[in-house]
């Protein structure tokens, strides 16, 4: 069971009705010109409500990341618990002719820049299934991600990826989201968790997630490096992150290396959409192959 919010942007009314929501997201800016003049509104009326409150940026990646996240940054008096959101996506004037290659740059610049200004505050990303299939090379979105799918049940994007929130549908010109978390109060501790200090990256374990393109061979490096992975295990996760009514099936050809030697390599076979299988990881491997015939593999390196 999880909790329920939409998102809000200037075509939204100042004061929408906030019965059943625990969280709003609002529209801030927009490129390097573009304010939303509700959002002050927008954002007053959603904490008076009780709500969770979120900014987002929609971005014209032909800039420069930095400048934009500058211009969305300085607009707001960011407060604990405030979440901190890029929408990446791009199909209106300002980035259809923008190389994918520039759109995937502009979107780690901006999450890891943005997470370095408000390193107390949850910052991460919107995408829908396109950009995050399509567009999308190495699972990046910082702290959470927020996916969109159109026609799914709330809390059923149909990924694997480990996600926040899910906008499932939309009423009423409303866009409807749901959070996976259990109460309002579990969503505002969580958000209020980063006002802790944040550790040194190279200490603190962490997952690493991406896709395989077919005919690709990419080499995961198993970061951090060093003491931080001394008492934790490791499992690679790997699924069929797609939707189909036709059951998918691929192979995964998967090498470990321990510092010396490649090991261990094994095909895994994968059946079945949003179907995964584990992969346990040595203590002493510090990269991984991988390599599959299929579209639409993800992976995950989780440490416990």
């Amino acid at each position: 069971m999880g909790i329920y919010g939409q998102d809000w942007a200037s075509y939204q009314s100042s004061t929408p009705n906030t019965s059943g929501l625990s969280f709003a997201f609002v529209k801030v800016t927009e490129g390097l010109s573009y304010i939303n003049p509700r959002w002050v509104t927008q954002r007053d009326h959603a904490k008076a409500n009780g709500l969770v409150w979120g900014a987002y940026h929609y971005p014209h990646m032909g800039n420069s990341a930095q400048a934009e996240a500058d211009y969305f940054i300085d607009r707001v008096n960011w407060q604990p618990g405030d979440v901190v959101i890029l929408d990446w996506e791009g199909y209106d004037p300002a980035n259809s002719g923008v190389p994918k290659s520039t759109q995937r740059a502009y979107k780690d610049a901006w999450l890891r820049y943005v997470k370095s200004r408000l390193p107390r505050n949850p910052v991460g990303m919107y995408a829908n299934l396109d950009y995050w299939w399509n567009v999308d090379r190495n699972g990046f979105y910082a702290d959470f991600l927020w996916i969109a799918t159109a026609g799914r049940a709330a809390g059923n994007p149909g990924i694997q990826a480990a996600w926040m929130f899910h906008q499932y549908g939309e009423s009423n010109g409303l866009d409807l989201d749901y959070c996976r978390l259990a109460s309002t109060s579990e969503l505002r501790d969580w958000t209020l968790s980063f006002q802790h200090s944040p550790p040194e990256e190279t200490d603190m374990p962490q997952w690493i997630t991406g896709r395989v393109d077919p005919g690709a061979q990419p080499t995961v490096v198993l970061l951090p490096h060093g003491s931080a992975w001394a008492g934790y295990n490791r499992r690679l996760h790997l699924g069929m992150d797609q939707i189909t009514d036709t059951p998918a099936t691929g192979s995964v050809r998967v090498a470990l290396h321990d510092g010396n030697v490649w090991h261990g390599v094994q095909a895994v076979q994968l059946a079945a959409a949003g179907g995964s299988v584990d992969v346990d990881i040595t203590s002493g491997d510090v990269k991984l192959s991988l390599q599959t015939d299929t579209a639409g593999v993800s992976f995950a390196v989780e440490t416990w």
